[in-house]
């Protein structure tokens, strides 16, 4: 695949004057969260550089030399409005926003350095032709006995917020970048399309489900979606834990390889050398998991993810295995400051990719109850079935404003 890569002086200059802007940001004091008692106002404004390391020796398709050590920056703005008639009602709205696209949009791995929505993510979403925004919903919760609730919630909406949730790898603003660490790859989460979810609340116990409709897929589909999660909370002497099972699955709408189709698979005479097939067949998609997190004493978490595909020769990874920690600054006299450490291993597909290795190790400052500095450091290593190897280091600086 052909990389083009930018200056990386200039993305540094425009790094700079990026997090400059967003200082100025957050101490304004126009931001607010509670406009009255029914309706709220929240944001999050963020502002990040990465810089990829040790990969000078990329080539493209054609044997050219790229620039394989940059550096990018990216700015995602988030905007959310909430009003509640009542204690049970709610209509919901989350709009977002992103200067550039960061390393994501030039990284030679198959993972992304910062799974956020960034500039091209936010335009023609799922190929509806809308852009900005992300979720619009309304929630009605049922009283179903004393430690029973049911919510229902439809319109736009997005699956993660139902399925692998993690307390301690779960938000890319404030936890770790890389997206293995943030969702697992292998449930195929789809986010701002039309659904409905179901939340019931059962004491301890709690199970979650989303289905949702996506204008399209990277082959241009439209598809279904549906997920299930099963949670158990439990109190110990430890702490708070959290252990939930994940299936998800979609409609038939994914097309399987070329390699797979043999003879029956007939090709347009003057079709494009890269066109799908005219009688390509169509296969859906299958995830399953778990997913863990538990506190370790006060100051010390742990999670832990693990997934599985049925569908190995259609995604990169047939086994995603993760894991870490993370450490609370209380144990160096830095309440609100936090350490993550997390490793994963995932088994590559049929697809050309043979495994992939990635850690991540990220130190966050609290400046104070709104704005945070985070210094993060990425590895990764992509093995493929042919071909060269690529592997090296992306360093970043990440900063937040929530509100």
């Amino acid at each position: 695949m052909c990389r083009t890569f930018k200056n990386p002086i200039r993305h540094r200059l425009a790094l700079a004057t990026l997090t400059s802007g967003l200082l100025a940001a957050s101490a304004s004091p126009s931001w607010a969260y509670d406009v009255t008692d029914s309706f709220s106002i929240g944001a999050v404004l963020g502002a990040a550089g990465q810089c990829q390391e040790g990969l000078g020796g990329l080539v493209d398709e054609d044997g050219q030399s790229l620039e394989g050590n940059t550096c990018r920056g990216g700015m995602p703005f988030q905007l959310e409005l909430s009003f509640r008639p009542s204690e049970r009602d709610e209509f919901y709205a989350l709009f977002g926003y992103a200067v550039d696209n960061g390393l994501n949009e030039v990284s030679p791995f198959v993972l992304a350095p910062w799974a956020v929505d960034l500039e091209n993510d936010l335009k023609d979403i799922n190929g509806r032709g809308r852009d900005y925004l992300l979720q619009a919903w309304y929630k009605h919760t049922f009283t179903l006995g004393e430690d029973a609730t049911l919510g229902t919630t439809f319109g736009i909406i997005d699956s993660t917020g139902y399925l692998d949730e993690n307390a301690y790898a779960n938000d890319e603003f404030t936890q770790f970048m890389n997206e293995a660490f943030v969702n697992s790859g292998g449930f195929n989460l789809p986010s701002y399309d039309a659904g409905a979810a179901l939340e019931l609340a059962l004491g301890d116990w709690e199970i979650k489900a989303a289905a949702l409709n996506i204008g399209e897929n990277d082959d241009g589909n439209n598809y279904n979606f549906w997920g299930a999660q099963v949670g158990y909370r439990l109190d110990s002497a430890l702490g708070e834990g959290n252990y939930r099972a994940v299936i998800t699955g979609t409609s038939s709408a994914f097309f399987k390889p070329r390699a797979e189709l043999g003879e029956e698979a007939q090709w347009a005479e003057d079709a494009p050398q890269d066109a799908m097939p005219v009688a390509a067949e169509k296969t859906d998609l299958m995830g399953y998991g778990l997913s863990f997190d538990q506190a370790l004493g006060d100051h010390v978490g742990a999670f832990l993810r693990l997934t599985w595909t049925d569908h190995k020769d259609i995604l990169d990874y047939r086994g995603l295995y993760t894991g870490g920690l993370q450490l609370a600054g209380g144990l160096w006299g830095r309440e609100a400051d936090t350490v993550g450490l997390a490793y994963g291993y995932l088994d590559g597909a049929d697809t050309g990719i043979s495994n992939t290795n990635v850690a991540e190790l990220y130190y966050r400052f609290a400046a104070n109850d709104f704005l945070a500095l985070t210094a993060d450091i990425q590895y990764m290593a992509d093995d493929y079935d042919t071909g060269e190897d690529i592997e090296g280091w992306i360093f970043g600086l990440r900063l937040v404003a929530e509100l």
